[in-house]
């Protein structure tokens, strides 16, 4: 058991690796969920030669500063990435390794939905270089896929698996659980057929209620009811119980995985490496001369072609990371992973210790309540800390 009273951590051996990814944002979908917030867009006429172009443009321009590192990951997201036409995916690809060394073993995602248009293309994403495809299936229930907006029914769904099974050593798909109506025993149910479905990563994710979505004003009027919190911690519960019975243990606070089959690039995003973020809206995080650099390229489709066209990228601001936000950063991502943060990597990337940058009387009062612990080297939220772990990340950060 851990000592209460040391909050200086042993230091491990055992430090990931920094890497380095690409993530490229595709706008667009053939509908908007009513749950979205993502920047996506719908649009009936897409003209995959100019969005071709002005994706290798901008990889042009960040080439300049970040060219000749080694990609360790490259993302593909949305909107609907598996709307593009595989040409401009292997385009894409070919830029990045005409700038940056991108390995045989680098992982290249995509994301899909199970529609029979996306399933149609699997074939041809696995030949322009995609080795993991991401699905987003969200239910397999045929009346919550029609709340939530869903354009596929349980039969494609089933199929885009067994197809991407087929074409992909690495197949992941999304489900979306605490949703109105849903019992303990409806979701073990439901959990239980996905896992059967065999494949080595799941993201399963409660039912939230984002801001500006159609969800947050049917919500306000009343026209839905989201399971209390408690019925929400109990399918939070089985998730983590199930999935690690059938091999798939929780690294993430709603990512599951069979050891090795984990989301490299994700593992970026919460571990503070460095990414560059392509296409409308993207986020990347560069290290410039010493400091963290925040990129965020400009959101609208039209208007970032249209700033790419004419200077050569889509960079709308670029600032800073101060040094306290980034410290934030680290502690709020880090503590989502099952295994939590490195204290030795935390050092390395902030410049003094973790604990420093902790409440000591939080983190004090958090170990001694079991909601976090000291774990060779990292520092991790408990069984019990994870339910709650905003809460906890609040204490520890005062």
């Amino acid at each position: 058991m851990s000592n209460p009273s040391r909050l200086a951590p042993p230091v491990s051996q055992d430090v990931e690796s920094s890497g380095f990814g690409i993530y490229v944002h595709w706008p667009f979908c053939l509908s908007k969920c009513p749950y979205c917030d993502f920047n996506s867009h719908v649009a009936t006429a897409i003209d995959d030669a100019d969005w071709r172009a002005a994706y290798r443009t901008e990889l042009d321009h960040f080439a300049r500063d970040t060219g000749g590192r080694e990609v360790t990951s490259v993302f593909f997201g949305g909107g609907t990435p598996s709307l593009m036409e595989p040409a401009t995916v292997g385009a894409v690809l070919d830029r990045i390794r005409a700038h940056w060394r991108l390995p045989d073993g680098a992982e290249i995602t995509l994301e899909a939905n199970p529609g029979a248009v996306d399933a149609g293309r699997f074939a041809g994403f696995r030949a322009a270089g995609v080795n993991r495809l991401s699905i987003g299936i969200q239910a397999l229930d045929e009346a919550a896929l029609k709340f939530l907006g869903r354009r596929h029914d349980q039969g494609e769904a089933l199929r885009a698996v067994d197809l991407a099974l087929e074409h992909f050593d690495r197949v992941s798909f999304d489900l979306i659980y605490a949703r109105p109506g849903q019992t303990v025993d409806a979701w073990e149910a439901e959990l239980a057929r996905a896992l059967a479905m065999g494949t080595k990563h799941m993201s399963l994710y409660q039912l939230t209620i984002e801001d500006s979505t159609p969800f947050a004003g049917a919500y306000r009027r009343g026209e839905f009811v989201l399971p209390n919190d408690d019925q929400a911690a109990d399918q939070f519960a089985v998730t983590r119980s199930l999935c690690a019975a059938a091999g798939l243990p929780a690294y993430e606070v709603s990512n599951h995985a069979a050891p090795g089959e984990e989301s490299r690039h994700n593992l970026l995003y919460w571990q503070g490496a460095e990414w560059l973020g392509v296409g409308p809206g993207a986020h990347g995080r560069l290290l410039k001369n010493g400091s963290v650099r925040a990129l965020r390229q400009v959101r609208a489709p039209t208007r970032w072609l249209e700033a790419v066209a004419a200077r050569g990228h889509g960079t709308e601001e670029e600032t800073p990371v101060a040094p306290e936000d980034h410290e934030t950063e680290l502690v709020m991502m880090g503590l989502r992973l099952d295994r939590g943060i490195s204290a030795e990597r935390f050092a390395r990337q902030a410049g003094r210790p973790l604990d420093q940058a902790l409440d000591p009387y939080g983190l004090r009062t958090l170990i001694e309540f079991g909601m976090v612990e000291w774990r060779d080297g990292y520092l991790r939220a408990t069984e019990a800390g994870m339910p709650i772990l905003n809460a906890v990340i609040a204490r520890l950060l005062g």
